[in-house]
């Protein structure tokens, strides 16, 4: 399947009956694919008027206690900002894909990952964050979109999966997860429930006019976000345990990372390769679990430079961190990776003549 497709069907099949969304290059084929899925299962596809229309729907559906998604591209995310942070304020679950493209502004509609700062960041105003998976594969498309709706579920908050072009055009073989019984969906007490409903009416909202309120809520809610990054961190590695240098990549940028250490080795450069999937919660864990031994780090980036700030905080000064990146949808080779390992070895060599 296209990744766009394995990310729709899973998410079906994660109990998803709700999709609102606009179409923009790359994401267009998920949207199209909802499409026609959607009413064969007895939900509802819609095409909104615009992006910030979609994620109010999305705000709808969530309140009403609905599994929902939506989709869009790096543009249309911005524009969906506002509506995030109004979830995030109302502790409503929901599923974001981003399916990147170059920009700033209306860029290119080639693959990026500088969208990086945003959804880890400042996806919206206030003070929260969003859960975001970095799938490098189209089975982790699918896996991921799959999980995605639990983890929301569970900490009621939304969840971002930060996909690319490349993820989202390209075919490889799936395995699709397992139909959803409706009947194993978490009950949500806290949704609204309408006059037919036999118990007490709930208000979801994230207006609080008094500060000491918002300030309580804002504090329980980091609570919730400090067990995320205590039990929710993802991440693989990749031939770090006698690793002198360790590249930490993401997504379709960790397939080009990983082609590199191979080539390293087959070179005798000890190169190794952390893989993050979850990018908030970052996985510090996993970067610490390979300090002792590093000498040095390589972020490798479809952007000018973005996690390489959260490989730096991990790292925390104790080893020299790099960065090797392209940007404008310029997809990074492994030859290009591995010139660049090449280097930081013949200065590690340098370094301890």
């Amino acid at each position: 399947m296209k990744g766009n497709e394995a990310l729709a069907e899973a998410a079906l099949r994660a109990g998803c009956r709700f999709f609102f969304g606009y179409p923009i290059t790359p994401q267009t084929e998920l949207a199209a694919y909802m499409s026609k899925r959607m009413p064969k299962v007895g939900g509802t596809y819609l095409q909104a008027e615009s992006e910030v229309a979609a994620i109010n729907m999305v705000y709808g559906a969530a309140a009403a206690g609905a599994r929902v998604m939506t989709s869009s591209s790096s543009p249309g995310i911005s524009l969906k900002g506002e509506g995030i942070s109004y979830m995030a304020g109302a502790d409503l679950p929901g599923v974001i894909i981003n399916v990147q493209r170059g920009g700033p502004g209306l860029g290119g509609i080639q693959p990026s990952q500088a969208d990086y700062w945003q959804a880890t960041r400042a996806l919206g105003h206030g003070d929260f964050h969003v859960v975001v998976y970095a799938p490098s594969t189209v089975q982790e498309m699918a896996d991921y979109a799959y999980g995605a709706f639990d983890v929301a579920d569970k900490y009621r908050t939304p969840v971002m999966i930060l996909a690319d072009g490349m993820l989202g055009q390209m075919m490889e073989p799936v395995e699709l997860p397992d139909p959803l019984d409706p009947a194993d969906l978490p009950e949500k007490p806290w949704a609204t429930s309408g006059h037919g409903h036999a118990r007490a009416h709930n208000v979801v909202n994230s207006l609080y006019l008094t500060a000491d309120a918002l300030e309580r809520l804002n504090v329980e809610r980091y609570e919730r976000y400090a067990r995320i990054e205590r039990d929710e961190q993802r991440a693989e590695t990749f031939m770090t345990d006698d690793a002198d240098i360790v590249a930490v990549a993401f997504g379709a940028s960790a397939r080009v990372a990983r082609s590199a250490v191979v080539a390293a080795r087959e070179q005798g450069i000890k190169a190794g390769l952390v893989r993050p999937i979850t990018l908030w919660p970052f996985p510090v864990d996993a970067i610490e679990a390979t300090v002792p031994s590093a000498k040095a780090y390589l972020s490798v980036e479809m952007s000018m430079g973005q996690m390489v700030d959260d490989v730096r905080l991990a790292v925390a000064g104790r080893r020299p961190v790099d960065f090797y990146g392209r940007t404008g949808g310029v997809i990074p080779t492994p030859a290009e990776v591995l010139g660049k390992l090449a280097t930081m070895n013949e200065d590690l060599a340098k370094g301890g003549e």
